[in-house]
């Protein structure tokens, strides 16, 4: 059964995405920034490379020849990920193979749509037997999990 985290109210969700992605690193898993939008993938890469707060962490594109060889992908291509371990989901719907993962995280930001969406979300999880959980970032560091 796939464990399901809610981060809700979220500053900014490609920071928490990023920082997620840490930890999973450092704790030995393998994890996929999961996205469709060419756009949201660019910018998280930059954010990777870039972000010194992070230390660095191992990743690349979908794709990518070394994608079966790194940690942490970013994109929609999950069977290129070595392990299904954590599953960081940065799109409006549920990832279709989300049930591969041991763990789906979903980042939630303060606007209304995207509360809505997220509690469809929420809703369809809770239906399909998942097991829930939710954090509320701002009352952690400001919308930053810790």
């Amino acid at each position: 059964m796939t464990r399901v985290d809610f981060y809700f109210n979220a500053a900014s969700r490609p920071q928490v995405a990023l920082k997620l992605a840490a930890k999973a690193f450092q704790a030995g898993q393998h994890a996929l920034l999961y996205t469709t939008d060419e756009a949201q993938a660019a910018e998280l890469d930059r954010l990777l490379w870039t972000a010194q707060q992070l230390s660095f962490v191992p990743h690349v594109r979908c794709g990518h020849p070394l994608a079966a060889e790194t940690p942490v992908l970013i994109g929609a291509q999950a069977d290129e990920l070595a392990s299904p371990d954590v599953l960081i989901n940065l799109t409006d719907a549920a990832p279709p193979f989300y049930r591969r993962f041991a763990r789906l995280i979903e980042i939630v930001g303060s606007e209304e749509q995207d509360r809505q969406q997220a509690r469809a979300r929420y809703r369809r999880y809770q239906a399909e037997g998942c097991e829930l959980h939710t954090h509320d970032l701002k009352q952690v560091d400001g919308g930053r999990p810790n």
